[in-house]
């Protein structure tokens, strides 16, 4: 991870734990565990792994990670918290692995970070085996068009929606939030589209997750808003 990541990390550190944010705890770690959890996958790649967290996930599900980070300090937290685990130093644009190494790769919100996302996504498609699974989270860009102005509100503060401007065009944007200030990167979903198929990976598998569970009010904002896209993309065997 770039782009403030250094300045930020600590703080990430501090929001995650081993549940992850609200968004991964409620909305996406159920879908990316059922994905994983049917034990078709011996080896993966978990590409901008962070603190851990989700390499820790894949070890209990039975399946045996590496994780790569470019960010010092979280892949130092993710060598304290799993001293047995395989992290190295990273990033996704040249990944320094052989071809076809990994059963599955896993991007999970990482592609907004990553400026080169084509190249990230040419290496990861380049590593997996034949018959191995992309998995990737992401937020979508009908939220990302539109996340720097956040809900547009009345006068009373009540929420009446969230804004969709610049759609089709590829522009970096900042976040900040309890101490995390980062620069992530807008695309329309076609954009992502059409890079994977350029690869010549099949989608097996695509969803605009709703939460199941988290307090009621939560749960209603991500159900108006669509904050992620969970998709997963075969390598032709």
């Amino acid at each position: 991870m770039g782009n403030g990541w250094d300045a930020s990390a600590q703080a990430w550190i501090e929001s995650q734990g081993e549940r992850g944010d609200w968004g991964r705890e409620h909305v996406l770690d159920p879908v990316m565990l059922e994905r994983i959890g049917r034990g078709r996958f011996g080896n993966a790649l978990d590409v901008g792994c962070g603190e851990g967290r989700f390499c820790r996930v894949l070890k209990a599900a039975g399946v045996s990670p590496v994780g790569i980070e470019p960010t010092a300090a979280l892949l130092d937290t993710a060598r304290q918290r799993d001293p047995s685990g395989d992290y190295r130093y990273g990033r996704a644009e040249q990944l320094e692995f052989p071809d076809a190494s990994f059963d599955l790769v896993v991007s999970y919100i990482t592609l907004v970070d990553i400026p080169d996302f084509r190249a990230a996504i040419r290496e990861m498609a380049r590593v997996l085996r034949p018959g191995g699974a992309l998995l990737i989270a992401n937020l979508t860009g009908f939220t990302s068009a539109g996340a720097e102005q956040g809900w547009v509100r009345d006068e009373a503060g009540r929420r009446l929606h969230f804004p969709v401007d610049r759609y089709l065009d590829e522009f970096p944007m900042s976040f900040a939030w309890a101490g995390i200030r980062i620069e992530n990167w807008h695309r329309p979903l076609s954009a992502y589209m059409t890079a994977l198929l350029e690869q010549g990976l099949l989608l097996t598998f695509f969803a605009e997750p709703a939460p199941v569970s988290g307090e009621a009010t939560r749960q209603a904002d991500f159900r108006r808003v669509p904050w992620f896209v969970v998709m997963e993309w075969q390598r032709p065997g």
